[in-house]
């Protein structure tokens, strides 16, 4: 039986694949990759670009673009067959990437050519690579003793599979609870076509009537913002913050402990304090910071702070009058459970306007035709569906990006695959993976191609998907990095696109291209009644602008909670005597929070983006990056946001030079000087 993932394919052939392809495959182009890596050395005694590197960067490329489609459907159409072979392949990957970046013969390869003579002749890309690859060789261990290089190498590997751990944990909790209401009388309050996608929900489990809440998000959201019922919201919230807990609970009722990550979080902090201790590092910030645009743990904790600061007495605000309003609606105090509801209320009564009352002028495929209008006025490029493409789900498709040559013609520059609804065994959230990267190869120039992935509520019956305001934000915010991916003009695949770029500057056009949801004249042109195509009514998008802001402070605050939390886990963690998660997490509400989540609630335990995702250490990076895009922003403001000239300056100097240059570098080349916070604060209402 041929393997289609031995095979070259433009594209993933995601028809042809199947679970029991994936271990051979990565486990042969691993072994492959390694043979030919020592052939290599011993052949290759004066390395160079063209001779050493490039040929590197091609077999690397190949066991990238097996590797892809299988991490993707892993997120997206999760199975346990698939699970078992993503795991096996993801400890093998893991050990690889630790075995090159301890491979001192490699490392000294890499290190003459940085000292040889044709350094100096070399693009800004290609030294761009050979200097994170020198500093990526060091924070790998190439320097370590035999015996501590082992130790390290044994750590990532354990590290790689807690991750994953964790991440399915969370899955599994979240698919492993819902709640069958018989009496649909207790959905009241909540929108109609959340009703509607509940009984669907009910009778896609099997039930002969009634509805099925769960905890995706669409489900949740819909309940704790909307739900009248008090006790529902409660049950719910319980639910959805014990996930992946000792105190979660199955559908039936008993202990879901076998999902439980507080021992994993325990021992991934113990491991990485352990790994940056090998390397020299005081603790897993330091290393973490290694290859960021901040400084030192100090400085970003000062950064955080001084958000709070400034933030503090308007949030302090928003909370009292948040708990007179629920007052009023009768409650003696206000709770957890009832923040989101008693906030959507009050945003009626102030602005008089509500995320539901926006949904029916934001049908899905409306909002992104519009999406990409804003995209070819402001960067000159267009997008075309192509639904010859085969994909993973019939509500996936795929996309071809187009921009203009030098005679003014047409020309494809890159694709992307766009799945946007929420369903079962597709992890929450929204993201943008790799799918191809641009790179330079032998028979001509490799198209980047990404994954967009968004959760939101599907079509039900004549019904388009139908999105709120914050969800159009959401997806501008993914087709942002996608941007950042597809717009490179860099070659070289270790900074192209995204790579090679510090982390927390990697948000910077995903929240940059968020501003448009805010402009009128863009939104009159992403709007569109799904039933009678009129364009949101300026009565209506008057109010959506004035309640933009609204508790902002107390979502300024959210954030730096997460972002602080994140930090001084990894900041000051003493193995002897490690202070309990929950401590340090107290600690930090004490200082920043203005509401405090009852004590049974284990947001950390479902904290994936620190414990199973790229942002240990570097939660703050939404903020610092933010503090970047806000500045970026502010630009258009003073010469229009459609003005070519600016668009063209923002394309050039962050979005087509990918990770080639340090960050701050690029971000200066395009705002004529250093970033600072005032724009931040003055778009969030906080000054000025």
């Amino acid at each position: 039986m041929s393997n289609p993932l031995l095979s070259h394919h433009t594209l993933p052939p995601f028809k042809e694949l199947a679970a029991e392809h994936v271990e051979t495959a990565i486990h042969q182009l691993i072994e492959d990759n390694e043979k030919a890596l020592e052939s290599l050395l011993v052949s290759t005694p004066n390395p160079t670009w063209e001779n050493f590197v490039a040929v590197l960067e091609a077999d690397d490329d190949r066991l990238n673009q097996a590797w892809s489609p299988v991490s993707h459907l892993n997120s997206v159409k999760n199975n346990e067959a698939l699970r078992q072979a993503y795991e096996t392949s993801l400890a093998a990957l893991s050990a690889h990437s630790t075995k090159l970046g301890q491979h001192k013969g490699l490392f000294q390869a890499y290190h003459s050519l940085k000292s040889g003579d044709s350094f100096c002749g070399l693009s800004q890309a290609q030294q761009k690579t050979i200097d994170n690859a020198l500093r990526d060789f060091h924070l790998a261990g190439v320097d370590l003793p035999d015996e501590q290089r082992q130790a390290f190498a044994d750590i990532k590997q354990r590290l790689s599979k807690l991750s994953s751990q964790f991440s399915n944990n969370v899955l599994d909790a979240t698919q492993g609870w819902h709640k069958h209401l018989e009496d649909t009388a207790r959905l009241a309050g909540m929108p109609e076509m959340s009703i509607a996608q509940a009984e669907q929900a009910a009778k896609a489990k099997g039930y002969e009537g009634g509805a099925v809440l769960t905890l995706d998000i669409p489900s949740y959201l819909a309940v704790m913002t909307y739900a009248d019922d008090r006790e529902l919201r409660a049950e719910m919230y319980r639910a959805y913050t014990t996930r992946a807990s000792s105190e979660g609970k199955k559908t039936d009722g008993e202990s879901a402990s076998e999902w439980d990550n507080a021992p994993l979080i325990e021992e991934t902090l113990s491991l990485r304090h352990q790994m940056a201790e090998l390397l020299g590092f005081e603790n897993y910030a330091e290393y973490s910071l290694a290859r960021k645009m901040a400084e030192s743990p100090a400085q970003v904790e000062a950064f955080l702070l001084d958000l709070a600061q400034k933030s503090r007495v308007m949030a302090e605000q928003d909370v009292a009058a948040l708990e007179a309003f629920a007052q009023s609606l009768g409650m003696e105090t206000l709770e957890a459970w009832d923040v989101a509801y008693c906030s959507e209320k009050l945003k009626e009564a102030q602005y008089a306007v509500s995320q539901e009352a926006l949904r029916p002028y934001f049908p899905a495929e409306k909002v992104i035709a519009g999406m990409f209008e804003v995209v070819e006025k402001l960067f000159g490029v267009s997008v075309q569906r192509d639904d010859a493409v085969p994909t993973w789900h019939e509500e996936a498709h795929y996309y071809r990006l187009y921009g203009v040559n030098d005679q003014g013609e047409p020309t494809e520059i890159a694709g992307f695959y766009l799945d946007i609804y929420a369903r079962e065994n597709k992890r929450g959230g929204a993201w943008m993976d790799e799918c191809r990267v641009r790179r330079r190869t032998e028979e001509g120039l490799q198209l980047p191609v990404a994954y967009l992935t968004c959760n939101f509520t599907p079509p039900n019956g004549d019904t388009p998907s139908l999105l709120t305001h914050n969800e159009v934000t959401t997806l501008f915010h993914e087709f942002g990095h996608g941007l950042h991916h597809m717009l490179t003009q860099v070659d070289v695949a270790a900074v192209s696109g995204i790579n090679g770029v510090e982390w927390d500057a990697v948000e910077l056009p995903s929240q940059f291209l968020e501003n448009w949801c805010w402009e009128a004249s863009v939104i009159t042109e992403l709007s569109g009644h799904y039933q009678t195509e009129e364009k949101l009514p300026a009565e209506l998008l008057e109010k959506m602008l004035a309640a933009k802001n609204f508790q902002s402070a107390m979502q300024m605050l959210r954030q730096v909670e997460f972002a602080l939390f994140d930090l001084r886990l990894h900041w000051q963690y003493q193995s002897e005597t490690p202070v309990p998660v929950a401590d340090v997490l107290d600690q930090v509400r004490k200082e920043v929070a203005v509401l405090i989540p009852p004590s049974f609630n284990r947001f950390e335990n479902g904290f994936s983006h620190i414990f199973a995702g790229g942002y240990a250490a570097g939660y703050y990076s939404y903020k610092w990056a933010e503090v970047l895009s806000s500045d970026a922003f502010s630009l258009f403001e003073e010469n229009g946001i459609f003005d070519e000239a600016t668009g063209q300056k923002f394309l050039q100097n962050i979005l087509q030079k990918g990770g080639s240059e340090p960050a701050a570098t690029l971000f200066n080349a395009f705002r004529g000087r250093e970033p600072n916070t005032d724009a931040l604060l003055r778009h969030s209402g906080i000054l000025g």
